[in-house]
């Protein structure tokens, strides 16, 4: 990389470690866990871009920060997963039953997967803006500013996403 290109591609990431942060951890629930999960993205952001100027280097690096984020909660919920295998029977007779039935397993498991499915489908600018603000707790200044659009514009955009994912739950 140049000598200015490196200055600006950490300029970059510094002015927005702290959204990067916040939007890690909204997504694995950890503020520890976001913090090395935006190193890790920062290392490689640096690694891609070396010797060209990227276009959309902000959107690049949410969307780096956003697969490690949940590749990190995938991993997670597995190794939770043998953990629980190997533990229920101990723990099933000390705790009380409190989960919840199957019926409602079911019914929000599949109400997820339409979400997931309906975020797919999102340009990813909207996506990223609907996720900011409602995962990261991201004002729509705050979007606006990442993203490099008007304030109205950071509004449409997560006001499209959440009705889309209304239509596709079937929601009114």
């Amino acid at each position: 990389m140049a000598p200015g290109q490196d200055s600006t591609a950490i300029g970059l990431f510094m002015a927005h470690r702290r959204g990067l942060v916040n939007y890690a951890s909204s997504i694995v629930g950890s503020r520890a866990q976001a913090e090395e999960l935006v190193q890790e993205a920062w290392l490689r952001f640096d690694e891609a871009s070396k010797g060209r100027l990227l276009e959309d280097a902000t959107g690049y690096l949410y969307r780096i920060v956003r697969n490690l984020a949940l590749d990190g909660r995938r991993r997670m919920a597995r190794e939770s997963q043998l953990i629980a295998d190997d533990d229920f029977e101990k723990a099933a007779g000390a705790c009380p039953d409190t989960a919840p039935s199957p019926e409602s397993v079911a019914l929000y498991k599949d109400e997820y997967t339409l979400v997931m499915e309906a975020l797919a489908e999102l340009p990813e600018r909207t996506r990223i803006a609907f996720e900011m603000h409602r995962f990261g707790d991201a004002k729509l200044r705050e979007i606006a500013a990442v993203l490099g659009i008007s304030l109205p514009l950071a509004h449409r955009l997560v006001a499209d996403a959440v009705q889309h994912c209304k239509e596709r739950l079937g929601w009114p």
